[in-house]
C-alpha cells in the first residue's frame, strides 16, 4: 500500500458514499455489504454493489460491476485514468480486471490483513504483485474501521 499518497477530496467523497452504500446494501436480499465506484476526472462515473448472490455469479464483485459500468458509460474498455474506489481491498480477480482496463490507481477501505480469508483465494498473491511492473498506486485503510465488521466472518 501507498501511504505517501493521500486520496483527493473527490475520492474522500466517493469513499463515503460507497461506504453508505456498502452498510445500505447489507441490509438487502441477495447483497453483499460490498461497494466500489470508479472516477474519471474526479466525476464518478459508475458505482456498483456485489451482486455475486443476486445473480448466482461468482465474477460479479462490486469492482467488477462498476468496471463493466464505467466502460460503458465512456464507451471504451480503456479506463486509463480512471481511479477505483472499493469498501474492500480488491480481490487478484478485481486487481488484475483493474490492471486490463488501465486502471493504476485503487483506494479502499478494509485492507486483507483485517478480514476474513475468504475474500482472497490466492493468499500467496498480495497487492505488491499487482504493482509490479507499472505504475499502480494503492492506498488502504481508508474508512477501515466504519465497514470491518462487515467483512470480519466472511458471511454476508
Amino acid at each position: 500500500m501507498d501511504h505517501g499518497n493521500a486520496p483527493t477530496p473527490a475520492e474522500n467523497r466517493a469513499m463515503n458514499d460507497a461506504i453508505e452504500r456498502a452498510l445500505s446494501a447489507r441490509h438487502q436480499s441477495g447483497k453483499a455489504g460490498i461497494a466500489a465506484s470508479i472516477l474519471c476526472e474526479g466525476q464518478s462515473i459508475a458505482t456498483a454493489e456485489n451482486e455475486v448472490q443476486l445473480h448466482s455469479d461468482p465474477t460479479q464483485h462490486a469492482e467488477m460491476v462498476a468496471i463493466t459500468r464505467a466502460a460503458a458509460a465512456l464507451g471504451t474498455t480503456d479506463l486509463s485514468g480512471c481511479v477505483m474506489i472499493s469498501t474492500l481491498q480488491p480481490c487478484e480477480m478485481c486487481l488484475a480486471a483493474m490492471r486490463f482496463a488501465g486502471i493504476t490507481r485503487v483506494i479502499f477501505a478494509a485492507t486483507q490483513e483485517r478480514v476474513a480469508g475468504k475474500y482472497f483465494v490466492f493468499p500467496h498473491l498480495n497487492l505488491r504483485d499487482f504493482q509490479k511492473g507499472g505504475d499502480f498506486v494503492a492506498i488502504g485503510g481508508v474508512g477501515e474501521d466504519r465497514v470491518l465488521y462487515l467483512y470480519a466472518t466472511g458471511k454476508e
